[in-house]
């Protein structure tokens, strides 16, 4: 299918590696930009020679509504337009209600989801001109909570909640806002997760038979696949809508 996503410019937090870096090479194979905004540099550059040029690596952590302003900016200065935005930059970090503190769970809130608002507010003026799209990654524990992550989950529920709040504010512009819930995706940070276990292959096994459509994890390039169909014009009568790509993790009976 022709997405239609030719050279738009696309800014992507997180957007080097992981769930990120899948999308950005999705948008490089339908010749679109992709601007990742991301410290990463190994990853980054191989997306960037990937890309041939046609391509924008930002290397930073969003911290401060400066640091969203600036890549914004940047962007701009760089393409002239800003079509899509997808916020995806944030870490699991197991701030818990037991074993958390008030100063800790702020904080993980604040790094997982006041950069959303940052980037979205900064790119809207953009956004207005080329109608684009916004796809938010948030994720199945906004849900059906995880236990041990009150910060993640927190900033995660909210990203579901600012979609449909998005939506309704920028109907008057035909900007669609929309967000992708994975649940099991096999990423660098989730391996990480997993060899924390002291039998590593065996919690993976345990994780795997339980997802019904396969028994195995959603590969980042299917979270990629939705996304970029979501910001393309093929998509053009969604907004507002919360899609889960899981394997039927979330939903369906696990007994199956």
């Amino acid at each position: 299918m022709n997405l239609n996503l030719q050279d738009k410019v696309i800014l992507i937090s997180g957007g080097a590696k992981g769930i990120g870096g899948a999308i950005s090479r999705a948008l490089i194979e339908e010749g679109a930009i992709p601007v990742m905004i991301d410290p990463s540099e190994k990853e980054g550059k191989e997306i960037l020679d990937l890309a041939k040029g046609k391509a924008l690596q930002i290397p930073i952590r969003l911290f401060s509504p400066e640091d969203a302003e600036s890549a914004v900016k940047m962007t701009f200065k760089t393409f002239g337009k800003i079509d899509g935005l997808v916020n995806n930059a944030g870490a699991n970090d197991g701030v818990s209600l037991a074993h958390g503190n008030p100063v800790a769970y702020a904080d993980s809130v604040a790094k997982n989801l006041f950069h959303y608002y940052y980037l979205a507010h900064y790119a809207l003026p953009y956004l207005k001109k080329s109608r684009g799209a916004i796809v938010n990654i948030s994720s199945k524990t906004a849900v059906t909570g995880q236990g041990s992550t009150s910060g993640y989950v927190s900033a995660k529920g909210a990203q579901l909640a600012l979609t449909r709040e998005w939506a309704v504010e920028l109907l008057p512009f035909q900007i669609r806002v929309n967000a992708i819930l994975p649940a099991e995706v096999y990423t660098p940070m989730y391996e990480n997760w997993i060899q924390s276990f002291p039998n590593p292959e065996e919690k993976l096994a345990e994780i795997n038979a339980q997802i019904p459509l396969g028994n195995r994890m959603t590969k980042p390039e299917e979270i990629a696949s939705m996304a970029i169909f979501l910001l393309s014009e093929k998509a053009s009568h969604i907004t507002g809508q919360h899609l889960y790509v899981d394997g039927g993790y979330t939903h369906l009976d696990r007994a199956l």
